[in-house]
């Protein structure tokens, strides 16, 4: 088992989405200036004709003042003016259509673009809520592991000074290599801490958990191969740091199918683990994006921006998919992932989401 991060899942790769954000912008900006240039031409056009009418206009003028001699090239003013009054119409219809297509195109690529940073978002959740799951489920497995070792097995048959020295130094050697727990407990079935790895430090020894929800939920547990996954939270005997705690049953002889005789609660040093997760993930500083986990009630237990951590709800308009991409009534985009799981580990239906203000 690995003392860092965990397995580290494949990374979503950006550049190709980035590729296709300059290509979106380069049309973008070329249909403007086409669009530009269509009216610029069509109004020089118009300014044309409306020489070609004014010219017209006094040439019939004139042609009345020279009589009988001007009927000839009144007749030549009348139809250069109704030359003019065609192509001025052609013009404006050029100009109308012209303006309608590339408003079209303009806004066909916008949503191109809305639909393809949308998807690039939904896959960075899904990087973000990979990653954290290949980590936790290695820490289903330490528990488990752990839990059968031969100095926890015997404190927890026979709970003697000796054996709980000799058990709380194991628990510190595992703790010395696997960097990414705070504490590692040994408790008797009433809930009572008998032995920990840190005990300079967290001296817990003698407190009582039976009341929490992992430790109630591990005594239930039918073998020595199930586990409990506990929610984020802030433990009060760990200096109110934010964990996630695992929890296996220690049964006697060490064996999966032997009699339950106590709980290892292993808690994994939740914040700077997730926080260097989703403070990872790549998004740029155009996509002004805040990155989060968070669990199956909405709440927020990872940030990028370090806020809201244990104690923000957000809302989410999942409408029955494990993922997608919205705009919400403020205009920022939001994007989603539900979590996948990794091998034995189902996850908590906990969502990686990403929020990008308009």
């Amino acid at each position: 088992m690995s003392a860092a991060l965990g397995l580290k899942a494949k990374p979503v790769t950006t550049e190709p989405a980035d590729d296709d954000s300059d290509i979106s912008a380069l049309i973008n900006r070329l249909t403007a200036e086409v669009n530009q240039i269509a009216v610029d031409k069509t109004k020089s056009i118009q300014q044309i004709t409306n020489q070609m009418k004014m010219l017209a206009l006094n040439a019939l003028i004139e042609s009345s003042r020279a009589g009988a001699q001007g009927a000839g090239f009144a007749v030549v003013a009348q139809e250069v003016r109704g030359v003019g009054q065609q192509v001025e119409t052609i013009a404006r219809e050029l100009e109308t259509q012209l303006t309608k297509r590339t408003g079209d195109l303009v806004a066909s690529i916008e949503r191109m673009s809305q639909r393809s940073r949308g998807e690039r978002m939904m896959d960075l959740s899904l990087n973000a809520i990979e990653l954290i799951d290949r980590n936790l489920y290695e820490r289903t497995c330490d528990v488990r592991w752990w839990a059968t070792d031969s100095a926890v097995v015997d404190c927890a048959a026979s709970p003697a000074p000796a054996a709980v020295s000799y058990a709380s130094q194991r628990l510190g050697v595992i703790l010395g290599a696997y960097t990414v727990y705070l504490d590692l407990w040994l408790c008797d079935l009433d809930g009572n801490v008998i032995a920990n790895g840190r005990a300079d430090r967290f001296p817990v020894v003698g407190q009582n958990v039976a009341h929490t929800k992992w430790f109630r939920e591990a005594k239930t547990l039918r073998s020595g191969d199930d586990y409990v996954a506990g929610d984020v939270e802030n433990q009060p005997l760990l200096g109110n740091a934010q964990v996630a705690t695992y929890c296996a049953s220690v049964r006697a002889g060490g064996q999966a199918n032997g009699a339950p005789i106590g709980v290892l609660a292993i808690h994994f040093d939740w914040e700077p683990q997730a926080r260097a997760i989703v403070q990872g993930v790549r998004v740029g500083d155009s996509d002004k994006a805040r990155v989060l986990l968070v669990d199956s009630n909405f709440r927020v237990i990872a940030a990028s921006d370090g806020q809201g951590i244990l104690s923000e709800r957000i809302s989410l308009s999942l409408n029955g998919q494990r993922s997608g991409f919205y705009q919400d009534r403020s205009g920022a985009m939001i994007a989603f992932h539900a979590t996948p799981g990794y091998e034995t580990y189902r996850g908590l239906g906990w969502y990686g989401v990403i929020v990008c203000a308009a």
